[in-house]
């Protein structure tokens, strides 16, 4: 499994000079970072780094890394943290993605099983999105499209003189109510025609499939649908063609999971940005969106999106297939930059995969 990952301008030649030195003390500043959000400094280095050296040495290749755009001093006379540039770096060149257990991997076929026995395939992304939120302590987000559910039953109700609701029911148990014009004085024979019409082609198809469907059909069936019947059918396709602007489906989960490790106010000024960003919805759809065309696991660190700018935030995502091996959706975990993203990645990708299998 590799990680394909947005890639940011770097100083390619600064970071290919890197000795083993370098490279270490580098990877020991960004792993105490991951572990604690503390800055490390060089004596604290000089201990915990697998070779002698001095202090004054180690502050000499942490200068060095600070001029390279890896590393930086968040105050006066502190200890070093790495920048996002350093991170990507530490995530391309010198990360480890680890496996999950066993007993990690069946908890989550069992846990993505039991939904799907129990529930619509709506609730079993939500489970999808609660359980990376559980095992990764940030935040679940699950993207959707509408467009990739299968059809079973449509039905018309008139509710008023010239306005009808249009009942649609998905295989998986979802229902999605909208309301259409209808012609004053349409009798009820129509309104079961339609319906009766809309059933014969819809079934066990996508929302993409029934549009193609409907409209061959509507073509060939004019002579047999009368004006009134007819006009009722197609404000009904149009319902589904319209309808929301958007045709996707957000799931967020576990942001309270963001507040559990403040450490300071910058901390929760960056998470109440976070939250902003969340409420951006747009924005989050349209990045996720990217993620879309990937073949396997992204991740986007910090500036590298605008919509995490402020906040300083990551993304760990995954897309997930249907039967027919086609992107439907991405998975993934948002959190702060150092998010365990040796444990994360392993962890995004497989719940995408047993989310295909399920789907298939």
């Amino acid at each position: 499994m590799s990680a394909e990952v947005p890639r940011p301008p770097t100083n390619l030649s600064a970071l290919a000079q890197l000795d083993e030195r370098s490279r270490e003390i580098f990877r020991q500043i960004v792993e105490s970072y991951l572990a604690t959000g503390e800055p490390v400094g060089s004596r604290n280095l000089s201990r915990i780094i697998p070779m002698q050296l001095s202090p004054a040495s180690v502050r000499n290749v942490m200068q060095d890394l600070e001029e390279a755009g890896l590393i930086y001093a968040p105050h006066t006379s502190a200890g070093r943290l790495p920048t996002e540039t350093g991170l990507r770096f530490f995530v391309d060149a010198l990360m480890q993605f680890g496996d999950l257990a066993e007993s990690e991997r069946n908890a989550i076929e069992a846990q993505v099983a039991a939904s799907a026995r129990q529930q619509s395939m709506e609730s079993v992304l939500s489970d999808a999105s609660q359980l990376l939120s559980g095992m990764s302590r940030g935040a679940g987000v699950v993207l959707t499209s509408k467009s990739n559910v299968r059809l079973k039953h449509i039905e018309f109700v008139r509710i008023e003189p010239e306005r009808a609701l249009v009942v649609l029911v998905s295989e998986d148990g979802q229902v999605e109510n909208r309301i259409v014009p209808i012609p004053a004085g349409m009798p009820p024979s129509a309104l079961v025609e339609a319906s009766n019409f809309l059933n014969a082609h819809i079934r066990g198809r996508t929302l993409a499939d029934a549009r193609v469907e409907l409209q061959k059909s509507l073509a060939t069936a004019k002579a047999e649908l009368d004006g009134l019947t007819q006009k009722l059918v197609e404000a009904g396709l149009a319902s589904w063609s319209g309808g929301e602007p958007d045709e996707r489906r957000l799931i967020v989960r576990g942001q309270a999971n963001l507040l559990d490790d403040l450490r300071a106010m910058e901390d929760l000024e960056r998470i109440r940005l976070l939250f902003d960003d969340f409420e951006s919805k747009r924005e989050l759809v349209d990045l996720l969106g990217r993620a879309e065309t990937a073949e396997g696991v992204r991740i986007f660190i910090g500036s590298e999106n605008k919509l995490f700018s402020l906040s300083g935030s990551s993304m760990i995502v995954a897309p997930y297939r249907d039967a027919q091996s086609r992107i439907v959706g991405v998975l993934g975990v948002i959190g702060p930059t150092r998010l365990n993203y040796a444990r994360i990645v392993p962890m995004v990708d497989y719940t995408a995969r047993v989310l295909s299998r399920l789907i298939k």
